[in-house]
């Protein structure tokens, strides 16, 4: 039990040893803040510790020199973030004081400043300077514009949370910011790919599904004409999908034939009990090979325009479906055949899937393809 008591007490002085050491690093290498902060904790279990408290107050004396001083040459500059950038120096200070005030024996010694009055006011002043350069932005009429005012009117509304007007202003910021994009229904163009049994919807749907859940742009919004329609929402940005072309195409044998030939035994004949005479001949067959191949393809054209009908951008996408089967046949002996011959000619005549299967194939490549070029696109914006 002794034992289990010294190893806890010497563990415990280690961490408080380790805890002043670390205090007084920070001192030495000019953390002032860090090593108040240190100190204060340690403070909290020792509050006798006079070597942590010296380490403490002298700590707190120099942070102090250095934030006002900073606050000083902050109050000269005219870079409209000053009322910010005080804030956040007030903060430091009133931070360094709640760490202290949680110590009584401590506080009552080193008597920290209360700096709160500062810093409810600096708040306000660089909510108001970031919310005045947000309105600032907004003048100039254009969505880069908008986009700073956004975050600027973002970064207000942290500054000064609730504040109606700052809310009201990032939503116009964003909403003029915003580029609005309306993706049109797949054109269903030419009787043969109108005449395939393909659930078209599916296709929008997947396309659309795509780039809202995949969207890394906030500037960028993907809506369909009926939800467009629906919610009144400016078009800036009309995307196209149209099928300029679809093969599919016959399929097409490839034969090849060869000969092959074994020597047999044809028939037999017992002299003795031991003694059996065997004669040979030659038989033959034809092998017939057939690889039946068929290659389809489709091509997809995005265009995207802008409110005026201007084309801005168009990209192609290809889908492809490559289908092969190899079976064979044979006339002629079939003892002529060896096992992997056999094996072969086993392989029942092969025919290639439906053109609605094979559609289904061409579209979700050419969806995946599309989906994913028209994303990139925009999330350059």
């Amino acid at each position: 039990m002794k034992l289990k008591l010294y190893s806890l007490f010497f563990i415990t002085a280690c961490i408080l040893l380790l805890s002043c050491k670390t205090a007084k690093k920070m001192y030495e290498k000019g953390n002032y803040d860090e090593a108040v902060q240190l100190a204060a904790r340690k403070l909290q279990k020792k509050p006798n510790d006079a070597a942590t408290l010296d380490i403490l107050q002298n700590a707190y004396r120099f942070a102090v020199e250095d934030h006002e001083t900073t606050i000083k040459n902050n109050s000269n500059s005219t870079n409209d973030l000053r009322s910010e950038w005080n804030y956040n120096e007030y903060l430091s200070l009133q931070r360094l004081y709640d760490a202290i005030r949680k110590t009584p024996a401590v506080f009552d010694i080193v008597h920290p400043a209360d700096y709160s009055s500062f810093v409810a006011t600096f708040q306000e002043e660089a909510s108001n300077a970031r919310y005045d350069r947000g309105v600032s932005l907004m003048e100039n009429n254009n969505k880069n514009s908008y986009k700073q005012a956004y975050y600027e009117f973002q970064k207000a509304l942290d500054l000064k949370p609730g504040d109606l007007s700052a809310k009201q202003k990032m939503d116009e910021a964003y909403s003029n910011a915003v580029t609005n994009i309306i993706v049109l229904p797949v054109a269903q163009s030419g009787y043969q790919y109108s005449s395939y049994n393909y659930n078209y919807g599916n296709f929008d749907y997947s396309i659309m599904n795509y780039l809202t859940t995949n969207n890394n742009n906030p500037f960028v919004r993907y809506y369909s004409p009926g939800d467009a329609n629906g919610r009144n929402i400016r078009t800036d940005m009309i995307t196209e999908l149209h099928f300029s072309n679809i093969d599919i195409d016959h399929y097409r044998d490839q034969r090849s034939s060869r000969e092959v030939s074994k020597e047999v035994v044809v028939k037999e004949r017992v002299i003795k009990p031991d003694s059996v005479v065997k004669e040979y001949a030659t038989v033959k067959a034809r092998i017939t090979t057939i690889r039946r191949t068929l290659q389809s393809n489709g091509l997809l054209q995005v265009t995207v325009k802008d409110n005026t009908n201007r084309w801005i951008w168009s990209d192609t996408y290809r889908g492809d479906y490559n289908w092969s089967a190899e079976f064979s046949s044979y006339t002629g002996d079939a003892r002529a055949l060896s096992e992997e011959d056999k094996k072969l000619v086993d392989y029942r005549e092969q025919f290639p899937p439906g053109n609605d299967e094979i559609i289904r194939v061409i579209m979700n490549e050419i969806q995946n393809k599309a989906a994913c070029g028209i994303k990139d696109y925009f999330n350059r914006f």
